[in-house]
């Protein structure tokens, strides 16, 4: 299958990697090198690019992309949240800048067979990774009632996550529920018509939920922002593209958490604490794609970019 991807919020990110030609640069969530082709655009042939993705086929995809430009390009398979090791195994004490644009990509929800898309019939299958063990087909038909409850109304910030997750437990005493186009009809059979007819497709939360649980989105990005801080050089930035409200809100609170360290009480009239930031905030508010790209790609249209600068003084 052809890789195709639209790049969300290209050239923000690019301009705000600030990227030096001789720097190196990671793209942690490399796809089909959308964004990655951007930073190798401005690299000299003394540039490194690390493209990261946990999809073998992205990889090779990328790798082919990307042939035509001069900088040094070394290709991972792995979780982005693994960048300390990566780093270390090619000898890489720190980095100039990184960015992440978070989620699923287009590849994955365009290819029928990865089951990420309520959109198309296929296997209830959702990896990243396709030699993950967990499947979206052993959640929705091992987990209890309660678990998948939790999960739907946590990841998916679903409603009616008891009543979906009622219906799945209910379904699946009958037969085992092994494609999306079953989970969809049970979906839709739990959320009341009333419900259905206004916002997004019926299936869109809980299918973000299923993935988000399959795949470990949140608890790899919480772990990645810091680490990824950590190996910043003085003035690297790290770009971070989020796509929900949970996403953001850990990339905000961590990003907050390193420019304001101070652990004093707040009734402490002065900081005794000592603890002081390495960081500067690049972008206040996140940025967001301008109308012209939500024309040309709707998908782009919860995207958030945020962007922090390692400042040691």
């Amino acid at each position: 299958m052809e890789f195709k991807h639209v790049s969300v919020l290209f050239s923000e990110s690019i301009k705000n990697l600030n990227i030096k030609p001789d720097g190196v640069y990671v793209d942690g969530t490399l796809g089909g090198g959308g964004h990655a082709s951007g930073i190798c655009e401005k690299l000299n042939s003394k540039g490194i690019l690390i493209g990261i993705d946990r999809d073998k086929d992205a990889l090779r995809a990328a790798e082919e992309n990307l042939r035509g430009y001069d900088c040094k390009k070394i290709f991972v398979q792995s979780n982005y949240s693994n960048i300390k090791n990566v780093l270390m195994e090619y000898d890489i004490s720190s980095i100039d800048g990184a960015l992440l644009d978070l989620g699923v990509s287009s590849f994955q929800l365009d290819n029928e067979e990865r089951g990420f898309s309520y959109m198309k019939d296929a296997s209830l299958d959702m990896r990243m990774n396709a030699e993950d063990s967990l499947t979206a087909e052993t959640v929705v038909n091992t987990y209890s009632e309660e678990e998948l409850a939790n999960i739907i109304r946590q990841y998916g910030e679903e409603r009616w996550a008891s009543r979906i997750s009622q219906f799945i437990v209910k379904n699946r005493k009958q037969a085992p529920i092994t494609t999306t186009g079953q989970l969809v009809t049970i979906i839709k059979a739990a959320i009341p018509a009333s419900a259905r007819r206004d916002g997004p497709h019926p299936a869109k939360r809980t299918f973000q939920a299923i993935r988000i649980e399959v795949n470990d989105e949140l608890g790899q990005l919480e772990k990645a922002v810091d680490t990824f801080l950590d190996v910043l050089a003085n003035r690297g930035r790290l770009c971070i593209i989020t796509f929900h409200s949970l996403e953001d809100r850990i990339v905000k609170e961590r990003f907050n958490q390193r420019l304001n360290p101070c652990t004093c009480p707040k009734e402490f009239p002065m900081c005794v604490c000592g603890k002081k930031t390495d960081m500067k905030k690049v972008s206040g508010k996140p940025i967001i794609p301008s109308e012209q790209e939500l024309t040309l790609n709707p998908r782009a249209r919860s995207a958030k970019l945020r962007v922090i600068e390692k400042w040691e003084r």
